[in-house]
C-alpha cells in the first residue's frame, strides 16, 4: 500500500486550471521528485497535498485513508523560506518546536544527524546558508514524521553545502522515511530520487526512475564543439545540430562512427566534449528550452 496517493487532483483559480487531473502514488521509504518549469503547477500540487490550500476536485489518501485533522502533525515540511525569531538560538528554537508536538524526535539524534553541533548556541540570524538549511531540515523532522516535504532544499547553497545536505537527506531516506522533493536542480533530483514525475501545464507528462526517463527520452550521447570549429563550407553532417551560446551540440547513437565522420570532414576536434544524457536533457527535451517567468 502506498503511503501517499493522489487521485485525479484538480485545482482551479477562477477559470484558470492550475492542476489538471494529476494522479500518482508514493511507496513508503522512497524519495519522489516532482519537477517542472515555472508555472507547471507543481507548487500548487504540493500545497494541496500538504493541506495548505484546498483542492477543487480529487482525492488525497494518506496511509490508505483520507487525511484527518492530525495529518499536519504527522508530516514534516521544509519550505523554501521560513521566518525564525532572531533573538532565539538554534538550540532554543529546536526545543521550542519540540514542545509543539506530542510525538517528538530525540533532539540529540537530530543534532548529530543534521550536523548542528558547531552552531547550537548561535542566534538564528547569525548562521550561514548551509547551516540554516540543515537546521530547517532538523525542524522539519522534530515531530518524527513519516512523510517529509522538501521544497527546493539546496537553493542558494555552494557545492560543498549542497552535497552535505544531500548526505543528510540520504540518511533520512535510509531510516525508512518517505520524501517528496521539488527542485529545479536536475543533478539533485537525479542523485536523490527513486522516482520522478515531470509536470507541465498542470499535467504529469512523464514519470519513472531517473534511469528510465533518460533511456526513454534521451538515447545516445551528446557531442559538443566550439562553434569556431565549424567551417561555413562544411559538408552536411549525418546528424542534426543546434547552436547553444557559442557551442554546437549534436546527438548520436554511434559515437565512433560520428567521430570518424567529423575527422573525415576535417572538423577540429581539439575542444570536443562528449557527455552521456542526464536528467537535465530529459527535462529540456520534454519541456523545451524557452525561458518561462
Amino acid at each position: 500500500m502506498a503511503l501517499l496517493e493522489v487521485k485525479n487532483l484538480i485545482k482551479k483559480y477562477g477559470r484558470t486550471e492550475a492542476v489538471r487531473g494529476v494522479s500518482f502514488a508514493i511507496p513508503q521509504g522512497t524519495c519522489f521528485g516532482l519537477l517542472g518549469p515555472n508555472g507547471a503547477g507543481k507548487t500548487t500540487t504540493i500545497e494541496v497535498i500538504e493541506d495548505i490550500i484546498a483542492p477543487t476536485k480529487g482525492e488525497i489518501l494518506y496511509k490508505g485513508r483520507p487525511r484527518t485533522d492530525t495529518f499536519r502533525a504527522e508530516v514534516g515540511i521544509l519550505f523554501q523560506q521560513t521566518a525564525l525569531l532572531s533573538f532565539l538560538t538554534v538550540h532554543e528554537t529546536l526545543a521550542t518546536f519540540q514542545n509543539l508536538y506530542t510525538k517528538t524526535a530525540d533532539l540529540q539524534e537530530l543534532i548529530a544527524m543534521c550536523h548542528l553541533q558547531d552552531f547550537l548556541n548561535q542566534y538564528n540570524d547569525r548562521i550561514s546558508g548551509g547551516q540554516r538549511q540543515r537546521f530547517m531540515l532538523a525542524l522539519a523532522l522534530v515531530n518524527k514524521p513519516e512523510l517529509v516535504f522538501l521544497d527546493e532544499p539546496s537553493t542558494g547553497l555552494d557545492p560543498q553545502a549542497r552535497r552535505n545536505l544531500w548526505e543528510v537527506v540520504q540518511k533520512i531516506k535510509a531510516g525508512g522515511r518517505t520524501i517528496v522533493l521539488t527542485t529545479h536542480n536536475m543533478e539533485e533530483a537525479q542523485a536523490l530520487c527513486d522516482e520522478i514525475a515531470i509536470m507541465d501545464y498542470g499535467r504529469i507528462i512523464a514519470r519513472g526512475s531517473p534511469a528510465e526517463l533518460i533511456k526513454r527520452h534521451c538515447g545516445g550521447v551528446t557531442v559538443e564543439l566550439p562553434a569556431t570549429s565549424f567551417n561555413p563550407s562544411l559538408p552536411p553532417l549525418s546528424v542534426p545540430f543546434q547552436v547553444v551560446q557559442d557551442r554546437i551540440e549534436m546527438m548520436t547513437d554511434d559515437l565512433n562512427g560520428f567521430v570518424a565522420e567529423l575527422v573525415a570532414k576535417n572538423v577540429n576536434l581539439k575542444d570536443m566534449a562528449v557527455r552521456s544524457p542526464n536528467l537535465e536533457d530529459v527535462f529540456l527535451t520534454l519541456t523545451g528550452r524557452q525561458l518561462r517567468e
